[in-house]
């Protein structure tokens, strides 16, 4: 990938009209101060048509937004995890139908919530067992707890999410994926498998999925078969000693609409190894090299003579894998996803968007997703175009930076 070249001819995108991002993003949130900084890059037919960086990394410290500044991705890691999981589907390892069971034996017992709190909960057996199907889509009946409530997702204060509290369900310090998924065999599921979907811990299952299958501690299978190859040099998690001064400052919009400082980039959690290894939402990385995974993506599973998956692969993976076809608005169940549910489907580690009408967004076909800190990422197979914004605003629904540059980069497309 030419990561200078912004040729219309080459692309098919107009450079002057896509300059309206420029003039939007500083306008509207940079110079108002909405948010501290940003990076937005624009790939087309694997050509660079336009990558910009804007405002501060560190408003504490002054420090502008550098090229190869090191962002958190948060749920940006779920598609990499699934990607991950995805290879060793391609080695015979399970079939997307087979049930989690086989390489979780505890959750063979798993119960299915139907009424009641605490000791007086009615349970029922699932209609059918959790596959790795649901795990990869969001819909065998797990949760995310009460943890989405530190991301600003209301909390129904469910009976589910109390025994997710109850069994110290966490992905915190001192935890691992084996302790992690050992617990998770004593809560209930939410639904029953297939049934809904929900927005929910099950990509960090998959990781522990990837763990238990291959016998290689999580981080380092996503080194020798991910980062490795693809040359993302700067993703991981955790961020070196070498490499902190390229580390983003984390910031949280207040109800009065000013930036608070919640995670300091020189003090940092993210600055030591964690023990829990969360494939769901643990990871670090830059535009850079999260545009050669949207790359490889793009290319049908390789970049650069690294073949990650078969072309077949990732198009199973990118198809509406919801029940009967249905979109999230007939799914969805709970408050907060990375996405809006009118005319969005979920395959196996990624939203897509169906039809163009429901959503009112142009880019049908497309696949992506977010992270908790506002970063998004789509890749448009029909446009043969990526798209990689990056920014540290916390919680991420607050503006919707996804729609606001489909309007202006669709609209610079002149081809």
């Amino acid at each position: 990938m030419d990561l200078m070249d912004q040729s219309a001819t080459r692309t098919g995108l107009s450079t002057e009209r896509l300059e309206r991002i420029t003039a939007h993003l500083n306008r509207n949130y940079i110079d108002p101060g909405k948010i501290a900084g940003c990076q937005v890059a624009v790939t087309r037919h694997g050509h660079m048509a336009y990558f910009r960086s804007f405002g501060q990394m560190d408003r504490e410290r002054g420090k502008p937004m550098a090229d190869d500044t090191i962002f958190r991705i948060y749920s940006m890691s779920k598609p990499i995890t699934s990607v991950a999981l995805m290879m060793l589907y391609e080695q015979g390892y399970f079939q997307l139908d087979d049930p989690v069971s086989r390489y979780i034996p505890e959750w063979r017992d798993h119960k299915v919530w139907v009424s009641g709190d605490g000791d007086k909960m009615e349970l029922v057996a699932p209609n059918q067992p959790m596959t790795f199907r649901h795990v990869l889509s969001h819909s065998g009946g797990l949760t995310y707890g009460s943890l989405l409530a530190a991301l600003g997702a209301p909390d129904d204060g469910h009976p589910v999410d109390k025994a997710y509290a109850e069994h110290k369900v966490r992905r915190g310090h001192g935890e691992t994926l084996h302790d992690f998924a050992m617990k998770l065999a004593k809560v209930p599921l939410r639904y029953h498998p297939g049934e809904r979907w929900m927005y929910s811990l099950s990509t960090d299952v998959c990781g522990y999925l990837v763990e238990a299958i291959s016998g290689q501690r999580f981080d380092h299978y996503l080194q020798e078969h991910i980062f490795g190859p693809l040359r993302m040099k700067d993703t991981g998690f955790v961020v070196p000693a070498d490499k902190v001064g390229r580390f983003a400052a984390n910031y949280q919009r207040q109800p009065n609409k000013t930036l608070r400082l919640i995670d300091d980039p020189e003090t940092s959690d993210y600055l030591k190894q964690p023990s829990f290894l969360s494939g769901g939402g643990g990871l670090v990385s830059t535009t850079a090299d999260y545009l050669r995974f949207c790359d490889m993506l793009r290319r049908g599973g390789e970049l650069d003579g690294a073949r990650i998956l078969g072309p077949r692969t990732i198009g199973l993976m990118r198809k509406n894998h919801l029940a009967g076809g249905q979109d999230l608005t007939q799914m969805a169940i709970g408050g907060f996803s990375e996405t809006a549910n009118q005319g969005v489907g979920f395959g196996l580690g990624f939203a897509m968007t169906l039809s163009e009408v429901t959503t009112g967004a142009l880019g049908e076909g497309d696949y992506y997703w977010g992270g908790a800190a506002s970063t998004i990422f789509w890749v448009d197979p029909k446009e043969d175009l990526t798209v990689v914004f990056m920014t540290q605003l916390m919680p991420s629904g607050a503006f919707n930076f996804r729609g606001q540059l489909k309007n202006i980069i669709y609209s610079s497309i002149v081809d």
